[in-house]
């Protein structure tokens, strides 16, 4: 102990390097919390866009990426209206009875589209509560439940792990179609 208190100099240098390296760590652990995941900085509020469309809805599928779940509504024609939000829970369209969901949380998918094209055809062949998403092994995505078609708007549930971010936006294709596309992150 008498060795380190004659060389003070060597004392308070290997200090600073032991109190450098901490903050260094310290910086690093502050800096990776303040970069969000995946670059990802959507935010959980409601996403309302576009107008009412007189093409019906066409098809439903899911998808895996790295940062986030993908669910995509594939209309049968030019078509962007749309207004997603988390919901306590999922009631169908017209007579408002409560729909199971899978998840820790319930994003409402409402689609300015019907399920009818302008001669009466059926285009998405599904009753209210039936489950048309296939996401087993997905991370985030735990549910897709189509909620039904009330006076040209059609409904569905889309169950998640949790309140997590997530982004709404429109393609246009192929071909004539279009797409609402809804991306779930999987972690804040």
């Amino acid at each position: 102990m008498f060795a380190i208190l004659r060389r003070p100099a060597a004392v308070l240098a290997a200090l600073a390097t032991v109190l450098a390296t901490i903050g260094t760590l310290t910086v690093g652990v502050a800096d990776a919390a303040a970069t969000p995941y995946c670059g990802i900085r959507w935010g959980s509020l409601p996403r309302a866009a576009g107008t009412a469309s007189e093409h019906p809805l066409g098809a439903v599928r899911t998808g895996r990426h790295q940062c986030f779940d993908r669910v995509v509504f594939e209309l049968d024609g030019p078509a962007d209206g749309y207004r997603v939000a988390y919901v306590a829970r999922l009631r169908s369209d017209g007579d408002g009875r409560v729909l199971p969901t899978a998840g820790g949380a319930v994003l409402r998918v409402h689609l300015e589209a019907n399920v009818f094209d302008q001669l009466g055809h059926l285009h998405y062949p599904r009753l209210p509560g039936e489950h048309v998403g296939a996401v087993g092994g997905y991370r985030t995505l735990r549910d897709v439940v189509y909620a039904g078609c009330f006076e040209g708007t059609t409904t569905f549930g889309v169950g998640v792990r949790g309140r997590l971010p997530f982004r709404v936006f429109h393609l246009s294709g192929p071909g004539s179609h279009s797409r609402i596309v809804l991306d779930v992150a999987h972690r804040w």
